[in-house]
């Protein structure tokens, strides 16, 4: 049995433990062990069980992942939230389908704070479905919006994945995330559109709602000035080069910290939470990190990046094809799997591809995360789907399903016009750098 076949049987096996309901680092850890020793023996198994898991999480770019964690949980803590949908409900409310509309900016925004999609969905889904259920929305597009909007969360800066990405590939965090604005503000704007066909088809899901005065509108705007100011210092730092990533990640976190103070949520319990909650989540990505590395240690050593790599070039397929097929064999993933655990698993081996392929790995990384977007909203295993529905009590799996087309189509256009346009996701960062 050649290296590279070896290299892609553990894959398989690691998908199946994973199927099976094993955690995805110990899938991966276990694979990458006995995979290694298989080539190796079991002097080389140890040496990289003795290594690697220092090195999977001693690299100081890494100290970005708990500082943004910190901040998303802080700024929950702030109710910033509920602030966001008023404000956005104040402008958009009234047309109809517009509560819809107005969940998923805020959960834009809320997301461009937060950086996780999970932690989006369960707090938006807390403050916005209630709202909609007494206007008289359906549960069907009441959370689909809700599952499909917490998704730009993963993509719009700062995003935990861009991070874990820019790691992986040594690619510029920095023009990551500048590169992700406008995916991010594409795939809102086209949430929005598909909510509006989706009314105007089917009226009975979304009643209309009053109109809102100008009065409330603008108090409502100055709820949010703790949002503004903390999107601006972290990502504007970024662009004016006053900040690293990292650095920006200390700003962000102090600033969400200070925000969830002034606005008196923050007692002592409230506090020791949020610090339980911020290293849980930064344990569990390590922890990952750490079984991928291990992983990775064991597909380095088979060569089935190289292998990869020699077949696409033989096979006379030309770079955008093989582009086709990488997002399809990602849509398919994603029914399986979580965003994290795909990018992780693949993007090692995947990555030497694209290099090769010359494709820019700025423009690859926003279309891969993107891609891994849908993945969270894609039955059966989509995790925005589970998390929409344990967060609303009574609400069905069927009914959340039911919504969710219209937005995964609107996702695979907005796919479709990064991979023909890449200028969408290019066009800031060259501009910054």
């Amino acid at each position: 049995m050649s290296s590279a076949l070896l290299g892609f049987l553990g894959f398989v096996a690691a998908l199946v433990l994973i199927a099976f309901g094993f955690p995805v680092a110990v899938a991966m850890a276990v694979i990458g062990v006995a995979g290694f020793w298989w080539l190796n023996g079991w002097m080389g198994a140890a040496f990289i069980l003795g290594s690697s898991p220092f090195e999977a999480i001693f690299p100081y770019s890494l100290s970005v992942v708990p500082l943004f964690v910190m901040m998303g949980v802080f700024a929950a803590r702030a109710g910033l939230s509920r602030s966001l949908f008023d404000m956005v409900n104040g402008f958009f409310g009234h047309v109809r389908g517009g509560l819809a509309v107005t969940a998923i900016g805020a959960c834009a925004l809320f997301g461009a704070i937060c950086g996780s999609s999970l932690a989006t969905v369960a707090t938006m889904g807390r403050v916005a479905i209630p709202e909609m259920k007494r206007h008289g929305y359906s549960d069907s597009l009441s959370s689909a919006a809700i599952a499909a909007g917490g998704t730009l969360g993963v993509l719009i800066p700062p995003s935990i994945l861009l991070v874990i990405y820019g790691i992986l590939t040594q690619t510029s965090i920095g023009q990551l995330f500048i590169g992700a604005i406008v995916p991010g503000m594409l795939g809102a704007v086209l949430y929005g559109v598909a909510v509006i066909i989706r009314v105007r088809m089917a009226p009975e899901l979304a009643p209309p709602t009053p109109r809102t005065g100008w009065t409330a509108r603008i108090a409502s705007l100055g709820r949010v000035w703790g949002v503004v100011l903390l999107f601006t210092l972290v990502i504007g730092g970024i662009y004016l080069g006053l900040f690293s990533p990292t650095e920006a990640a200390a700003v962000g976190a102090v600033g969400a910290f200070l925000l969830a103070l002034v606005s008196g949520e923050l007692d002592r319990a409230a506090f020791r939470d949020a610090v339980r909650e911020t290293a849980g989540l930064t344990g569990m990505i390590f922890f990952i990190l750490i079984g991928a590395s291990l992983f990775n240690y064991f597909l380095e050593t088979t060569g089935l990046p190289n292998a990869l790599i020699g077949l696409i070039q033989n096979s006379g397929l030309s770079p955008a094809v093989v582009l086709i097929l990488i997002m399809l064999f990602y849509i398919v993933l994603g029914c399986f799997m979580d965003s994290m655990s795909m990018i992780l698993l693949t993007v090692p081996f995947l990555a030497p591809v694209a290099q090769a392929l010359g494709y820019d790995m700025v423009w690859f990384g926003i279309l891969i995360v993107t891609v891994a977007e849908i993945g969270l909203i894609t039955p059966p295993i989509g995790m925005n789907l589970f998390v929409v529905q344990a967060t609303v009590p009574g609400l069905t799996q069927r009914a959340v399903v039911s919504g969710i087309l219209p937005f995964i189509l609107a996702d695979i256009l907005r796919l479709i016009l990064l991979a023909a346009i890449p200028a969408l996701t290019l066009w800031l960062p060259s501009r910054m750098f």
